[in-house]
């Protein structure tokens, strides 16, 4: 029970990796917060958190809205007392190249993004600094560290986390606060799921094991990071990317 009694929020929760994360911290004893913009959704991985035993809190929240975040945070506190962990993996994608993007594509994937990673991390990081202590983990991606071809807005935002949270670990390590990135290569998530074969196959052909990876593979990431087991591990991004980028 590496995270027993923490209070974790994971945004984004709803399915693929946010979910993944969430049920694999309440499988370690975290009291888990799901939070998505799909109300529906979560009412069903609440029901999955629920049958493990565990305990859990559903919102649906908009990161872009402060409001919105700032809402969901308070109650979590009036009930739970505190927030131990938050893993800020809310996001979009809206891919186009340079030359076709428009720009409302361009914005919305910014607000959501990074502007959202904002929002959460800020309402976040006062309870855990006055609390003496938290652990802030932020969604990355490769595509952050090496670019991609159709997504200059993604990859802005995967970078400008990167940003954030080296920022962050600097700031706010004297509060006992750790803040990390992970960066998953390709995975097989919902979305993923629905591309034609010859497009996962190419993906698979990318990473020199020959595969996806799978939600699972990137929540234990996370579960590495939140827990005791990296207390000493902070400002850095951890790609579990299958070696698609050596």
């Amino acid at each position: 029970m590496r995270l027993k009694d923490k209070v974790a929020v994971v945004t984004g929760a709803a399915r693929g990796i946010g979910e993944a994360t969430a049920l694999k911290f309440a499988e370690h004893g975290a009291k888990v917060v799901v939070s998505d913009i799909n109300i529906d959704s979560m009412n069903d991985i609440k029901a999955q958190i629920e049958a493990l035993g565990g305990e859990v809190l559903a919102y649906e929240v908009n990161v872009t809205s402060r409001e919105s975040v700032q809402t969901m945070i308070d109650d979590v506190v009036s009930k739970w007392g505190k927030v131990d962990i938050l893993v800020n993996n809310a996001g979009i994608t809206a891919d186009s190249q340079l030359l076709k993007m428009e720009e409302s594509d361009f914005d919305k994937v910014i607000d959501v993004n990074l502007k959202g990673v904002f929002n959460c991390g800020q309402a976040a990081a006062k309870v855990m600094a006055e609390n003496g202590g938290g652990v802030i983990l932020n969604a990355s991606s490769v595509v952050g560290l090496y670019g991609n071809f159709g997504q200059t807005n993604y990859a802005a935002t995967k970078w400008g986390v990167i940003g954030i949270t080296k920022t962050w670990a600097k700031e706010l390590g004297k509060k006992g606060i750790r803040v990390n990135a992970v960066a998953p290569g390709f995975t097989m998530t919902p979305m993923v799921a629905k591309m034609p074969e010859k497009v996962i196959d190419m993906m698979k052909g990318k990473s020199p094991l020959g595969k996806l990876a799978s939600p699972e593979d990137i929540a234990n990431a996370y579960l590495f990071l939140a827990s005791d087991e990296a207390a000493f591990v902070t400002g850095t991004v951890l790609s579990v990317d299958g070696g698609v980028v050596l």
